[in-house]
């Protein structure tokens, strides 16, 4: 077992619910990164596959490993008890289906040691179709394999201290609360940095396909909304 304390001072947070079939290959690659974190916090979001298993055997193999459970809330709730109990100086966050690049966390962490003033430091985002997948289901998704920026939750490196800045995400919203919490830190005119870097790589997969797409456009919606609400209340308030 490794005991886990090696230096790193960046707290994972990796909510899951039902991700059994991908959850090791997230946890592993947030565990191969070249720059190791201090800890990696699985929140399981009331799964009811066995993603608590292996969230566990991968605990009782590394010591970095935390695992906590809640009942189901959404991705916010869950992202928000993983900060909640982290213990590190800077948070990054993973979803369950998707992987890191090894040297996701090292390259960030250099631009706040060269920058202190720097807030956030997002990086480009690959996609990929999930090895699983039929050739009738590769024929109907459409999945660029170009590198594009990404301002999401899985390419973020943030201080603790610029996250307790913009808050906690909207457990209101069950999609769309990065873009909601996104609205926010550019509200407050935070210092932003994008790498030119692919540091995430997204899974496409059946059952994220239709879930994703379809309440997106509510959730999206209402974020967008209550981002422009907000900026219309601060303008009317000077």
């Amino acid at each position: 077992m490794t005991t886990g304390k090696q230096g790193g001072d960046v707290s994972v947070i990796l909510p899951v619910f039902n991700g059994q079939r991908y959850l090791a290959e997230a946890i592993e690659s947030a565990l191969a990164q070249t720059r190791p974190p201090l800890e990696i916090l699985v929140v399981d979001d009331g799964s009811t596959d066995g993603s608590a298993r292996v969230a566990q055997e991968a605990a009782d193999r590394d010591g970095r490993i935390r695992c906590v459970s809640q009942s189901h809330a959404g991705i916010g709730a869950a992202r928000n008890a993983g900060v909640g109990l982290a213990q590190g100086d800077y948070l990054a966050f993973l979803d369950a289906d998707d992987v890191w690049a090894p040297e996701k966390l090292a390259l960030q962490r250099a631009v706040f040691d060269r920058d202190p003033g720097v807030d956030l430091v997002f990086g480009h985002v690959i996609q990929f179709l999930s090895p699983e997948l039929s050739q009738e289901q590769r024929r109907v998704i459409h999945c660029s394999d170009a590198a594009m920026p990404a301002y999401v939750a899985g390419t973020l490196l943030v201080s603790r201290e610029v996250f307790r800045r913009v808050g906690p995400f909207d457990t209101a919203l069950r999609v769309g609360e990065f873009l909601h919490w996104y609205q926010r830190a550019a509200d407050l005119h935070l210092e932003m940095c994008m790498l030119p870097d692919v540091l995430l790589k997204r899974r496409i997969h059946a059952s994220n396909q239709g879930r994703r797409e379809r309440d997106a456009r509510t959730d999206y919606a209402r974020a967008l909304k209550i981002g422009l609400d907000r900026r219309r209340k601060k303008d009317g308030d000077a």
